[in-house]
């Protein structure tokens, strides 16, 4: 979460390319992508909704608590919006602090996982919503947020547990999404552009980190 709440990130219309209804279509490739836009954006129509399956998780073994629905935003991820990142953050306070914030309301702001120090993992929003974590509309719609418990400022808190937990959920999102296992799609917080947040913070063990993902790549899950 770092230094404060993220603003809130508001509903994109329906319609994130525009589709040249109307008249006549002189290709057939353009009749194709209108029908594919539509055919993904057809629950967005007012009264329709995705079917969904309560308390359903991405990630086997989390544990699911909905986060408020005013914290994420409703998509059909990766079908309307590619996910290509994945962006950490550090709490700055406790797992159930944590929790309680992104189960309000008046937050604002929340990610699809926290990952506790004994290496817990609860997700809160399912990675296709758009969960309003990074402060940034575009990274929000183009990424996973993983929260971990814990203070920048305290590199006590950022656990062995925690790091291997961590990097087994993140080798399976990079392996769901085919994003490639770098600083360039696994990125921090601080490094989201228009933010003053500050972590993971400057104890953040990157090079650990990686190399945790890395090996988990290849290990059967």
């Amino acid at each position: 979460m770092g230094q404060r709440k993220a603003s809130r990130d508001g509903d994109r219309k329906v319609g994130r390319r525009a589709l040249l209804i109307g008249g006549t279509v002189a290709a057939a490739g353009s009749a194709v992508l209108a029908r594919d836009e539509l055919a993904r954006l057809w629950w967005r129509t007012p009264g329709v909704e995705k079917p969904r399956e309560a308390g359903a998780v991405d990630y086997q073994g989390a544990r699911w608590v909905a986060a408020s629905d005013a914290n994420w935003r409703r998509a059909d991820r990766p079908d309307d919006f590619g996910i290509d990142m994945v962006i950490v953050h550090v709490t700055q306070g406790s797992f159930d602090s944590a929790v309680k914030a992104f189960r309000d309301p008046g937050h604002k702001a929340a990610t699809h996982y926290i990952v506790r120090q004994d290496g817990h993992v609860t997700q809160m929003i399912r990675e296709l919503d758009v969960a309003y974590h990074a402060g940034n509309r575009d990274y929000n719609e183009r990424s996973v947020g993983i929260e971990h418990e814990g203070f920048v400022d305290r590199p006590q808190d950022l656990t062995d547990e925690m790091y291997a937990a961590s990097a087994r959920l993140t080798a399976r999102i990079c392996a769901r999404y085919d994003i490639p296992v770098d600083r360039e799609h696994i990125i921090g917080h601080v490094e989201v552009p228009g933010t003053d947040h500050t972590d993971p913070g400057p104890h953040w063990d990157w090079d650990k980190y990686l190399r945790l993902v890395r090996r988990a790549r290849t290990t059967p899950a």
